[in-house]
């Protein structure tokens, strides 16, 4: 072979090894393209953006700071309401699915708090979520709060991807996360906030009743640095008049009146508070008492039922059960008048004295476990008017809750 073919045949190679890696690069570089357009992708998922971009609060979305969210009415809305279904959330317990477990009506997902001077801000989960960014919010209290907790859940998991988002439960507690905001919400549960014999998650029972009144370190040491809190604690409270408690030496049980125990809890609450939170970095809300609907004579005068097959809220302006303590209202008052500006109150209790239609009557559970047909063919004795429905009536406090956290945010 001439020293000219020779050179050719190496030309030729080498512009064949060329043209091959060219290939090789071009194929490679489209395939990274589209996986990175794809969110399912393990590139994407491993070098993507890991939190989503800001969402604006306008100046409408937030409260004016003269209105009263707590003073108004219930509207007829059944096209904005619910805010979410039972199919749509995987988070609800059978205590609160009425509509799975028979119940056959549905009207009181459809009823929307309207207060007097002012519109609520319409509830938008991603702003929720930005106005939380990198926090935590934690529900502490009973199961009555733990069903706020699960409608809050409900309330913004839909926009969420579901590789992006994860529930945990580890008791005393259960924790939702979101993981492209870096966002906590979380349950605490702790029926009567100070420590008791009924602080284990599962296993616990309201008619044998303990409080150690004075003590509340077993529980706050998980709440501190938490940046938002909302605490709630009533029903554990008034299982009967009399309480069996402790203050300072444990072995010294004594029997309390139920509202002087709950005024030494919440100022053990209140000096903790005091101690431990700072205004600056964490908010603090406090719930006043959720209402029970135990007897119908109290709204319909002369008949002997409960809640069970009410349809529609009472209509009677002001109207307050027998349910819903004035005494333990009054000393929710003034211990959180003296803590000041560290707690907000959410004083949900007379917007919901209206709402006798929204308890699970016989359509929840009983010792965990759902009622038997013989059970439910017996509401007066079976039937539950403490807790609610979901979606339902605490959808609108976690609307109130949000409003309020609305109002304070500043956007970055």
């Amino acid at each position: 072979m001439s020293k000219q073919a020779s050179a050719d045949s190496r030309m030729v190679q080498s512009i064949f090894q060329l043209v091959l890696v060219s290939l090789l690069v071009i194929g490679s570089a489209r395939w990274i393209l589209d996986e990175l357009k794809s969110n399912k992708s393990r590139i994407f998922n491993l070098y993507g953006s890991r939190q989503k971009p800001a969402v604006f609060v306008t100046k409408e979305d937030q409260l004016d700071e003269s209105c009263n969210v707590f003073e108004g009415q219930w509207v007829w809305d059944n096209v904005s309401y619910p805010l979410y279904t039972e199919k749509s959330c995987p988070y609800l317990v059978k205590q609160t699915t009425c509509q799975r477990n028979g119940r056959p009506d549905s009207s009181y997902q459809n009823w929307r708090w309207q207060p007097s001077s002012c519109d609520l801000p319409r509830f938008d989960a991603l702003k929720l979520l930005d106005v939380l960014r990198d926090k935590r919010l934690m529900f502490i209290g009973d199961s009555v709060q733990r069903g706020t907790f699960e409608s809050m859940i409900c309330m913004v998991q839909s926009v969420i991807p579901d590789n992006k988002k994860s529930f945990h439960r580890v008791p005393p507690m259960k924790i939702f996360k979101a993981e492209e905001y870096n966002v906590s919400i979380e349950y605490y549960w702790a029926p009567f906030i100070v420590e008791s014999i009924s602080d284990h998650a599962t296993n616990h029972t309201v008619h044998k009743r303990l409080v150690n009144l004075d003590a509340i370190e077993k529980h706050s040491k998980s709440w501190e640095g938490v940046d938002v809190l909302v605490f709630e604690s009533y029903v554990w409270w008034m299982h009967q008049p009399k309480i069996n408690a402790t203050w300072g030496d444990t072995s010294k049980v004594q029997e309390y009146n139920v509202t002087t125990a709950y005024k030494l809890a919440l100022e053990t609450w209140a000096k903790w508070l005091e101690t431990k939170i700072n205004p600056v970095k964490q908010r603090v809300f406090f719930t006043s008492m959720s209402p029970t609907h135990l007897w119908s004579w109290e709204w319909n005068p002369g008949s002997d039922g409960t809640c069970y097959n009410e349809l529609y809220p009472i209509d009677k302006p002001s109207y307050w059960g027998t349910g819903s303590n004035q005494v333990i209202m009054k000393t929710v008052g003034d211990v959180l008048s003296r803590v000041g500006d560290k707690v907000t109150l959410l004083n949900i209790t007379q917007l919901s004295e209206y709402r006798k239609d929204g308890h699970t009557t016989v359509y929840g559970e009983r010792r965990g476990k759902l009622l038997t047909k013989k059970q439910r063919a017996d509401p007066k004795n079976y039937g539950d008017c403490i807790h609610w429905c979901l979606p339902g009536v605490p959808d609108t406090w976690n609307e109130i809750l949000y409003a309020y956290l609305l109002r304070s945010h500043r956007n970055n």
